[in-house]
């Protein structure tokens, strides 16, 4: 008899897992913060006998070596990948015993990194899981330009070729289960669904294994996409070794220091919902809702090491809020504060606020003349396949570095389905300008008579009014997708007994 629970990491768009028997267990590609891998492993009765890592991580910082600590399990990391700590390296072909009848094999599957490794549980020798990692996803496989540009084509190709050892060697029944590939940028293109997958079902369907090397080499290299800038900063920590995490709750400000730290040029961030923000916040702060993908923008909004504040509409929020961003390396915030704006701001000031609206209003505004600008700040994929036709494009990663770039007017920015342009117009209203968020899924642009554009191989391809609809627009918004489930929350069942039979309701 074995499990496998599968642990959401829905903030970085991850996944990690909980396998075993009734006495012992592994855990995969564990998150920094371990409380939630702990805690479901008590709730199983079982003991962490090993802690393994499919790869140096390039989009968190791993909470393996702090759980192995912790809990006395042996520490599993491929034994090419160069680290600054005692484990115990994994070669192909290498197998513990996790409980009695349940082994654990190491794969070699370079692609995602030249070191990348997968993990196939066997049940008395016979696969009935593959923990891929960053290798074999849903549909797609892990994007191979993190390590190195001069590695990247040599690193496609290795991809191409480990998706098929992985289905060569393993029987159809084998339930794949990725690491990426749930929002990450770690994956190459976006997963299609996120329920269980098979080998048997990503040999019919995975671009990988449905296309030549060439053709897959080359599709894969054409769709890449920005990479998030603190992944620069999360493999060099992973060699390093993490340090412990500090979760304790931060200093609390009060409204003079917290206008001293934004006249300081520091970072002061509101975790509540865009909607509480656009009505009230404090000049100068920015919203990054803490329920939606808090740890990935702000990391990869944030310069590096710059000192933040939190702003907070509850002690659970904000505690909620560390947790997340330890995982990409925010490890302490500076200061916090708890309540509303109304006890943020200074005696004497007001809060700011700014519209929000649907793609029916900046319609009916674009029909009036006048000088409405338009910000699209979705990224350049999503652009190609359809836009509002003379929208400035700017993805919200460049939005406050290419600020000059705006034209003069009111801005109406909007994404795919309004997070992103909530970040944004808080930084365009940071700066003083005057904004207004769309707050509506795209595909309402297409319907609402303003004029349409498509990027196509000859160029850009304009398509007016209503009849716009009718053009093939990509109008999927993967960054928008609802948050995270609180931390704390029980795991997901994957599997119990004999058979993987997807998540328990």
């Amino acid at each position: 008899m074995f499990f496998v629970d599968t642990i959401e990491v829905a903030g970085l768009g991850n996944r990690s897992y909980l396998a075993g028997g009734p006495r012992a267990a592994v855990a995969v590609d564990p998150p920094r913060d371990i409380e939630r891998v702990i805690a479901t492993a008590a709730r199983r009765g079982v003991r962490i006998a090993y802690v393994v890592e499919t790869h140096l991580h390039n989009d968190y910082v791993s909470g393996g070596l702090e759980l192995a600590r912790l809990t006395g399990a042996a520490y599993l990391v491929p034994a090419d990948a160069r680290v600054a700590f005692e484990r115990v390296p994994v070669d192909d072909g290498d197998t513990v015993e996790v409980d009695a009848g349940l082994t654990l094999r190491a794969l070699a599957t370079p692609g995602h990194t030249p070191h990348h490794t997968s993990y196939v549980l066997q049940e008395s020798g016979r696969a009935v899981a593959a923990f891929t990692g960053g290798s074999l996803l849903i549909g797609t496989v892990g994007r191979p330009d993190l390590v190195e540009p001069r590695l990247t084509g040599d690193l496609a190709r290795a991809q191409h070729a480990s998706a098929h050892r992985l289905a060569a060697e393993l029987p159809d029944d084998t339930a794949v289960l990725p690491t990426h590939g749930f929002g990450s940028f770690c994956s190459a293109s976006n997963a299609e669904g996120d329920a269980m997958t098979t080998i048997g079902h990503e040999r019919d369907s995975n671009e990988a294994l449905v296309k030549d090397v060439d053709s897959f080499v080359a599709d894969l290299l054409a769709g890449l996409d920005d990479v998030p800038a603190y992944y620069a900063h999360m493999g060099p920590a992973n060699a390093a070794g993490p340090a412990s995490v500090d979760l304790t709750p931060p200093a609390l400000a009060d409204p003079t220091e917290i206008a001293e730290r934004l006249a300081a040029g520091e970072w002061v961030v509101d975790l509540r919902s865009r909607l509480a923000f656009a009505a009230g916040h404090v000049a100068g702060a920015v919203n990054f809702e803490a329920d939606g993908q808090l740890a990935v923008y702000l990391a990869w909004l944030l310069p590096w090491g710059k000192p933040v504040t939190l702003l907070a509409e509850s002690p659970e929020q904000l505690a909620h809020a560390q947790r997340e961003l330890v995982n990409v390396g925010v490890d302490r915030p500076a200061a916090a504060a708890i309540g509303s704006p109304g006890d943020w701001v200074r005696e004497g000031e007001a809060p700011r606020t700014f519209r929000r609206a649907g793609f029916a209003e900046l319609a009916e505004a674009y029909a009036v003349p006048g000088r409405v600008v338009i910000l699209d700040v979705r990224r350049d994929s999503e652009r190609a396949g359809g836009h509002i036709a003379g929208s400035v494009h700017i993805p919200v990663h460049q939005v406050r570095g290419r600020l000059g770039e705006i034209p003069a007017g009111t801005v109406w920015v909007h994404c795919a389905g309004g997070m992103r342009a909530a970040v944004a117009a808080s930084l365009l209203d940071a700066a003083g300008r005057e904004v207004v968020a769309v707050d509506d899924a795209f595909a309402a642009a297409v319907t609402s008579g303003l004029p349409m554009a498509q990027i196509t191989s000859a160029g850009t391809r304009e398509l007016r009014g209503p009849g716009a609809g009718a053009a093939p627009l990509d109008v999927r918004g993967p960054d928008d997708r609802a948050g995270a489930p609180a931390d704390g929350g029980p795991a997901t069942p994957v599997a119990a007994g004999c058979e993987l039979d997807g998540p328990a309701a």
